[in-house]
C-alpha cells in the first residue's frame, strides 16, 4: 500500500490537484471573509433602524392613534 501511495504521490496530475486544492481553499476563505463583512453590514444597517421602530407610538396623551 506504502507504494502505491508513493506512485500516486509522484504523478504529475497530483501537482495539479495540489494547486487545485490551493485555489479551492483560498476561494473558499475569501467567500467566507465576504460573507462575514456582508452579515455585519447588515447587522449595523439593522440595528440603526430597530431603534427607530422600537419607539413608542402613543405620544403619552392617553388618546388611541387617529383619533
Amino acid at each position: 500500500m506504502k507504494d502505491d501511495q508513493a506512485k500516486r504521490e509522484r504523478q504529475p496530475g497530483s501537482a495539479v490537484k495540489d494547486s487545485r486544492q490551493d485555489r479551492l481553499k483560498l476561494a473558499l476563505r475569501e467567500n467566507l471573509k465576504r460573507r462575514k463583512s456582508q452579515a455585519r453590514g447588515r447587522s449595523d444597517a439593522v440595528g440603526v433602524s430597530s431603534e427607530d421602530a422600537e419607539a413608542p407610538l402613543d405620544d403619552g396623551s392617553g388618546k388611541e392613534p387617529g383619533r
